[in-house]
C-alpha cells in the first residue's frame, strides 16, 4: 500500500498541498466565487489548449498517468484495494491513501502551479491564483486519481500480485 516516503517527498507533498490551498484561498479573497468568476475560469481553461504552453495539457496528465501506472502496479503486488475505491469507501485508510497520492503527484502539481503562473502572466498580464490551483489539480491529481485503480486492475489481470484485500474489488 503506502510506500516509505523520504523526508524530501513529505516536504514536497506538504508544500504542494499548502500552495494549492493558499492559491485557492487568495483567489477566493481577491476575486470571489461568483458565477461570473467561475464562467471566466472555465472559459479560460477551455481556451488554454489552443494558446501558449499547450504542451502542458499533454505533459502533466501523461506524467500523472505514468505515476498512476507505477503506483497501480505497486498496489497490485501488495494486494491493496483499488485506489479511488479505497478513498470512497475505506474510511480507516482514506487519509493515508490520499496522502500517498499527494506524495506521488506533488512534483507534477508544483510544476503545474509554476507553469500556470507563467502562462497567466504571459497571457493575462496578471495572476489569478485560484485558477492556477484549479488547473494544477485538474491536470495533475485528477488523472492520477482516475487512473491508478484501473492500472492496478490491469496489472492483476496480467497476473501481477495477489487478489485484492478489498472484498468488493
Amino acid at each position: 500500500m503506502a510506500r516509505a516516503a523520504t523526508r524530501t517527498q513529505h516536504l514536497l507533498a506538504r508544500l504542494a498541498a499548502a500552495l494549492v490551498i493558499i492559491f485557492a484561498l487568495v483567489g477566493l479573497v481577491l476575486h470571489g466565487a461568483s458565477g461570473e468568476v467561475w464562467s471566466r475560469v472555465f472559459a479560460s481553461i477551455v481556451e488554454r489548449p489552443g494558446g501558449p504552453m499547450t504542451f502542458r495539457f499533454i505533459l502533466q496528465p501523461v506524467m500523472a498517468a505514468i505515476l498512476a501506472a507505477i503506483d497501480g502496479l505497486r498496489d497490485a503486488r501488495s494486494g491493496a484495494p483499488p485506489y479511488f475505491w479505497s478513498l470512497v469507501t475505506g474510511s480507516e485508510s482514506r487519509a493515508s491513501r490520499l496522502y500517498d497520492g499527494i506524495i506521488a503527484t506533488s512534483r507534477v502539481i508544483l510544476l503545474g502551479l509554476v507553469m500556470d503562473v507563467a502562462y497567466q502572466l504571459m497571457v493575462f498580464g496578471t495572476l489569478y491564483p485560484g485558477e492556477a490551483a484549479i488547473v494544477a489539480v485538474l491536470l495533475a491529481f485528477v488523472p492520477y486519481l482516475l487512473l491508478r485503480g484501473p492500472f492496478e486492475r490491469l496489472a492483476r489481470l496480467w497476473g501481477v500480485g495477489s487478489p485484492s484485500k478489498d472484498p468488493q474489488a
